[in-house]
């Protein structure tokens, strides 16, 4: 029996120059047990050779001209055809069980969203483990806090498409934000947003070298929190989510 369109998985991977590590990323979505309905590549600006690796792939290029990660990420969630809106970055390794895992942990229709771990692939072994837990457990433990939900992380996560439209509005895409804290915010306390260990990829540790990069993305992070905590701040938040007769929301 073919897979319903509401279950179907669009996978989208906004890309700034970033050739080669989408290459690998390409290849391995083109090994997945369950191929995705289709791969979306946003451009967003490149001056490498990243469209001519993702047209090479098979992928379907959408340009987005306006920088920005937000803006990126938009405008492929906005062409995905599937009900599935999966999203990786460029640097993304995903097992070969990946689309699987993420079609069944979206099997249940209530639930919004899901997410997963990741492990720097390219960091030393006795660094590697540390800095997952530290980087990434900071992330999930904080934001967690800050937005009363699970929060999403880019690199390994998907929305289903209703809930990218019922929200869509309400992301803050012409601000320097995390894209994916930001995204959970909007989803709100109520959504159902799932961690599954089993969506678990690789990614570069680049993003933990250099007090530049550091620097930017702390100033990220606290715009993210500024922009959404002025729209209701953690303690509603928790409020909403602690309240009786919530739809839905069940911790990830």
């Amino acid at each position: 029996m073919p897979t319903p369109d509401s279950q179907r998985v669009s996978v989208v991977i906004p890309v700034l120059d970033d050739a080669v590590e989408l290459r690998e990323c390409l290849a391995l979505l083109a090994r997945q047990e369950t191929p995705p309905l289709e791969v979306v590549v946003v451009d967003n600006g490149c001056s490498d050779n990243s469209v001519e690796v993702a047209l090479a792939a098979g992928a379907r290029v959408v340009r987005e001209e306006r920088r920005g990660i937000p803006r990126a990420a938009a405008a492929g969630y906005d062409a995905a055809r599937g009900g599935i809106v999966a999203r990786l970055d460029a640097d993304s390794r995903p097992a070969p069980d990946w689309t699987t895992r993420l079609s069944r942990a979206m099997a249940d229709e209530t639930v919004d969203a899901v997410t997963g771990p990741g492990r720097f692939h390219d960091v030393a072994w006795p660094v590697r483990a540390l800095a997952g837990l530290v980087y990434l457990g900071a992330y999930y433990a904080l934001t967690t806090l800050a937005t009363a939900n699970t929060p999403l992380w880019g690199s390994s996560m998907a929305i289903r498409r209703s809930s990218w439209q019922r929200v869509r509005d309400q992301v803050h895409l012409d601000a320097d934000v995390h894209d994916d804290m930001d995204l959970s915010f909007a989803l709100g306390p109520r959504a159902t947003i799932r961690y599954v260990h089993g969506l678990g990829v690789g990614v570069s540790g680049r993003s933990l070298v250099g007090l530049p990069q550091l620097r930017r993305r702390m100033d990220r992070a606290f715009t993210t929190l500024r922009l959404n905590w002025a729209i209701s701040p953690p303690w509603e938040r928790w409020q909403r989510r602690l309240s009786p007769g919530r739809a839905g929301s069940t911790p990830g």
